[in-house]
């Protein structure tokens, strides 16, 4: 949340406590206000020697508690299961509030046992400590905040507040002609003159991916799809997806399959170099995907479930994709092939009007500038922070 953190210390002092190592000054980002009123500082945790092989819950486990030691704050304020033990502890240690960030939740992501094996019981057990006994938790959308008293009912209501991820749009205006992030274009073959369709997710159950790729075998076969797909969250899917597209490829062709973590400046071409954006997700607290597509002027084609439909404005900013699905913590469409067909048919009406496409992209660009900017989300944040101080 590193652009919350920045707009939240031009209000007031934040010290970021976090993953990947120690950061030099030069590495701690600028605050953009000339006069803040707060200070930020960041210090970075690695992972002790010790754990440095153990099971990845227990390696964060590891970090965690070194978050914990000698904290300096009026509150702590949380952000996912990494962060809940470091939290939790805080609060214990030091007899501060305890804020936490509800981006995902492990009773919704049941397919992380096969990642984690036991660790994800781990992880279940840091998430629910930490919910049950936090002062405030804050939802990214109104859907999410169902599914945290659906997953913890015993959490009084009066303390999960609703809070939108956000987005900097100047971080996603359109790249300079001669930026060197067109050259992605050249690099993958990607016609800029075929009307195109771009996904960007990683390779794991809850973004939907397989499902999609269902759906292309009945998309207009004119239309260039290009999947940005990479770190499949284990070999099962990994293997799931090469199959499929191989399938794809073979029927349909016309797809580009690009397997890695594109720079932002490529990526930001990219976005800004095609025609519609798809989100097949299964499991979407909010869909911050989808904000960055908006704010690079693209329809957003995306399932109606979780955050997703605070976010995508049906037949205004984009189309949402029906999606009956099991409460079960999976999320398993019910109607999977229904899914696919709606998916395929939204795909197809939004690429044969592109003028209407470039309308919708418009109206995105809007509403992702006029609901959805940090700073907003900062002066919401800080109302939480004063409800439990």
């Amino acid at each position: 949340m590193d652009q919350l953190a920045k707009v939240l210390a031009e209000r007031i002092d934040v010290t970021v406590r976090a993953f990947d190592g120690p950061r030099t000054p030069d590495e701690v980002p600028a605050i953009a206000s000339t006069h803040p009123k707060g200070s930020l500082a960041v210090s970075g945790y690695d992972v002790p020697h010790e754990l440095a092989d153990a099971n990845p819950a227990l390696s964060t486990f590891g970090v965690d508690l070194q978050m914990a030691n000698d904290v300096d704050a009026d509150l702590v304020h949380a952000h996912t299961w990494y962060t809940c033990l470091a939290g939790r502890l805080a609060q214990q240690l030091h007899g501060v509030p305890l804020v936490i960030t509800a981006h995902s939740l492990e009773p919704f992501r049941p397919w992380k046992r096969e990642q984690l094996g036991g660790g994800y019981e781990l992880s279940s057990w840091a998430e629910r400590d930490a919910y049950e006994h936090a002062d405030r938790v804050i939802a990214v959308s109104a859907g999410m905040r169902q599914d945290i008293l659906t997953a913890y009912p015993a959490l009084d209501p009066d303390r999960v507040s609703v809070v939108h991820n956000g987005i900097t749009l100047a971080d996603f205006e359109e790249p300079a002609e001669d930026d060197d992030g067109w050259k992605v274009f050249d690099r993958y073959h990607i016609d800029r003159t075929k009307p195109t369709l771009l996904f960007v997710g990683r390779i794991t159950q809850q973004k939907g991916l397989p499902f999609l790729l269902k759906a292309l075998h009945l998309v207009d076969a004119g239309i260039q799809v290009v999947l940005c797909a990479g770190a499949p969250d284990t070999p099962r899917i990994g293997e799931e997806v090469k199959r499929a597209f191989a399938e794809l490829d073979e029927e349909r062709g016309n797809v580009i399959w690009i397997e890695r973590m594109l720079p932002k400046n490529e990526l930001n071409a990219l976005e800004h170099g095609c025609d519609a954006f798809i989100c097949p997700s299964i499991y979407e607290p909010l869909g911050i995907v989808n904000l960055e597509a908006m704010a690079c002027g693209l329809p957003v084609i995306a399932s109606a479930t979780g955050g997703i439909p605070e976010v995508v404005d049906d037949g205004t900013t984009g189309v949402l994709v029906p999606l009956d699905q099991l409460h079960d913590g999976t999320g398993t469409p019910t109607k999977p092939e229904e899914f696919v067909h709606d998916m395929a048919k939204a795909i197809n009406r939004v690429m044969a009007d592109p003028e209407r496409a470039k309308a919708m992209g418009r109206a995105g660009y809007a509403r992702a500038r006029d609901l959805f900017s940090w700073e907003r989300i900062a002066d919401q944040t800080i109302d939480v922070y004063r409800s439990v101080l």
